[in-house]
């Protein structure tokens, strides 16, 4: 099961993501960020992953790539942070959402 939700903060928008980060379910993560240009400031909340596959980190790779910033506050999401190098931000506040959201892959 994979969820994917787009925050409006004061701070910029935030992807929040949650569970599977794989396959088909990564690039429809990163078509919901793309739906036009790239949001400046993007944050990336990693915190509710579970895993990630390979798919799953060649899309984090491209979020680093176009300056997003992660938020990882369990311990599998910090691991994988570490691992693929993703520079982490801070906190997150307040609210207007966008989301997608996907069964079993």
């Amino acid at each position: 099961m994979f969820r994917a939700e787009i925050h409006e903060f004061a701070n910029g928008p935030t992807l929040k993501m949650e569970g599977r980060l794989v396959g088909d379910w990564a690039e429809e993560a990163k078509c919901l960020v793309t739906k036009g240009a790239v949001p400046q400031g993007l944050i990336v909340d990693l915190t509710e992953v579970m895993y990630v596959d390979s798919v799953g980190e060649q899309v984090l790779n491209w979020f680093k790539s176009m300056g997003a910033k992660f938020v990882a506050r369990s311990v599998y999401s910090t691991f994988i942070c570490e691992r693929l190098r993703l520079p982490l931000d801070g906190e997150i506040t307040a609210s207007s959402k966008t989301k997608v959201s996907g069964g079993h892959s």
